[in-house]
């Protein structure tokens, strides 16, 4: 599991997380929710080691983010940020083989090639795999990215808002394939978004933040209830339900 105690964080001086205390359960598919400047993308950040930690102790499988070699964190978790800027240059197989780094160390092995091209193919992107970066669409380098995440093959997955650039077909392709690294894969899975029916249709766990602080937690049925969302988000918002689970009409 994922513990993260007592964790604040400020940017500049304004504070942007407050004393965060909550637990991203193991085998599961965790969403972070909330409005814009909640603080999901931060927490997010701070797990994965791409900010320091000024205050507080976050742990991933027993191990303290703040104090552990990075090499043995890449085995453990890998994560995606929103900014992905890379040179443009690179072919979108040699993109996906940099998630195989933390294994080889510059020495890439037959295991290592293989492993890059079932990601290519899990994302499909086989026919894509010598195309540049900037010879193909944003939704396919988004997906090129998630793949370079996959074919580092760790335990824990980290997405920042991975359904960015997605069109309906990709997006929906992408939360099905992280459903299967959860139940048939082993894997546990973290995401930031922002389309609340993703989580309300594939995640186990949910976690709603508001003003840098958890406001509520659990599953999908208990958190994305019409009070607790028309008072996350400040606006009157519906739900019903579809196939057993939480549908959210937030767009009328």
């Amino acid at each position: 599991m994922i513990q993260i105690q007592g964790v604040s964080h400020a940017i500049g001086g304004t504070p942007i997380l407050h004393d965060i205390t909550t637990t991203l359960p193991k085998g599961r598919l965790t969403a972070l929710i909330g409005p814009n400047g909640a603080g999901k993308s931060t927490l997010l950040r701070l797990v994965g080691r791409l900010e320091p930690l000024q205050q507080g102790r976050i742990t991933v499988a027993g191990h303290d983010v703040a104090t552990t070699p990075t090499d043995r964190l890449a085995r453990v978790m890998a994560i995606l940020g929103q900014q992905t800027a890379i040179a443009s240059r690179l072919r979108l197989a040699e993109l996906v083989a940099f998630g195989r780094w933390p294994h080889h160390k510059g020495r890439p092995g037959p295991q290592d090639q293989a492993q890059v091209w079932l990601a290519l193919k899990a994302f499909a992107l086989t026919d894509l795999a010598d195309r540049f970066l900037d010879e193909v669409s944003g939704g396919q380098a988004q997906r090129a990215h998630i793949a370079m995440a996959w074919a580092q093959d760790t335990d824990w997955m980290l997405l920042d808002e991975p359904l960015n650039n997605l069109d309906m077909s990709h997006a929906r392709s992408l939360m099905a394939r992280l459903r299967g690294l959860v139940d048939q894969g082993g894997r546990s899975v973290a995401i930031v978004v922002h389309e609340i029916n993703y989580a309300a249709a594939w995640a186990d766990h949910v976690i709603a933040l508001k003003g840098g602080r958890v406001v509520a937690q659990g599953t999908a049925a208990e958190v994305l209830t019409e009070a607790r969302l028309s008072e996350l988000y400040e606006t009157p918002i519906r739900v019903g339900t579809h196939q057993g689970r939480p549908l959210v009409l937030h767009h009328a």
